[in-house]
């Protein structure tokens, strides 16, 4: 393709829709909703989709909103659009998350292509990973994505960091275990098996009893009160993988969004190279050891997300809503 070969500008958008669907969320919550008006698509969070106990600012609604938009900037750039966007376009519509232009054609990059390709293919891990290394290679590439999305992704290399992120973790866990609402809440979001839902994490992509690790990051408690998920799968290694945690120097509106964009853009370059995240993000939902992660761990940037990343051989179907149940009248 070059730029002297015009796309149909109606089809790369349509596609752009498609990918946006697959981004990550919280649950699986999928906090968002799409119009299109001629060339423009709006991006605006779904409020009513947000956890009002886990994330009551909608900080994590916004960073799944800011992957959304990350993959119809990159699914455009894959069909020959260069994408004009315009974050927060409108101070009295704060659930605008972006306004999203079809612009200039322009010749496909080599880096969309391979993100876009992975968008579909990308998973959340649940369970633990192999014993195979991360190459460091491709963590310094994860570190420089992160950069170019105006965020960074803390590799964390120091033994006692990491042991300070799993305790850390684990006590959140502890706390949120004795809440009832966060455990309904939680609950309101895991699909039984066999389930017709097109949101929600399914039975089959948690397992029954936390990944075991050393130290022990503690995975949210899907199987909680009903006993669904996978059975322990003995392939995989105690190892934790590669433990990182995204940091931005804000922690506005804007900042949010802007980790959204730079998590799908080192989660896909990741998936291209075989290599899966699971989420920890219990500790960054209670004020406290949010704070204290960003003074102790992070020198004093806004921790957003955090993540182990390793190699797993499981390929879990993950489900999404259609793109009509998700696009209102422009």
């Amino acid at each position: 393709m070059n730029v002297e070969t015009p796309v149909d500008r109606a089809a790369a958008i349509k596609l752009a829709l498609q990918a946006a669907v697959w981004a990550p969320s919280l649950h699986n919550t999928q906090p968002w909703i799409f119009a299109v008006s001629g060339d423009e698509i709006s991006l605006r969070a779904d409020t009513e989709r947000r956890l009002r106990l886990a994330d009551a600012e909608g900080r994590e609604m916004l960073i799944s909103c800011g992957a959304a938009l990350f993959n119809l900037r990159t699914s455009l750039r894959a069909s020959g659009v260069e994408p004009v966007v315009r974050v927060l376009p409108d101070p009295d519509r704060p659930a605008l998350v972006a306004r999203v232009r079809a612009g200039d054609f322009a010749v496909p990059d080599e880096t969309s292509r391979l993100l876009n390709a992975e968008i579909e293919r990308r998973r959340t891990h649940r369970a633990g990973f192999t014993s195979l290394p991360v190459p460091e290679r491709l963590v310094r590439d994860l570190e420089r994505q992160a950069v170019a999305e105006g965020a960074r992704l803390r590799v964390i290399r120091d033994a006692g960091d990491v042991r300070l992120l799993a305790a850390v973790t684990e006590v959140a866990q502890l706390v949120q275990a004795r809440d009832r609402q966060a455990g309904l809440e939680v609950v309101r979001w895991s699909r039984p098996p066999a389930a017709a839902r097109r949101d929600g994490v399914p039975a089959d992509a948690y397992p029954r009893s936390g990944a075991r690790t050393e130290p022990r990051f503690a995975q949210r408690d899907y199987a909680w009160r009903h006993g669904w998920g996978s059975p322990d799968d003995q392939r995989f290694s105690t190892a934790p993988g590669v433990t990182a945690v995204l940091t931005t120097q804000g922690d506005d509106r804007e900042s949010w969004i802007t980790a959204g964009e730079a998590l799908q853009a080192v989660l896909l370059r990741a998936s291209g190279r075989g290599v899966s995240a699971a989420f920890h993000t219990q500790p960054l939902e209670i004020a406290s050891l949010r704070e204290l992660i960003g003074q102790v761990v992070c020198l004093g940037e806004h921790p957003q997300m955090i993540m182990r990343l390793g190699i797993t051989f499981d390929h879990v179907a993950t489900v999404r809503r259609s793109v009509a149940e998700m696009t209102e009248e422009s």
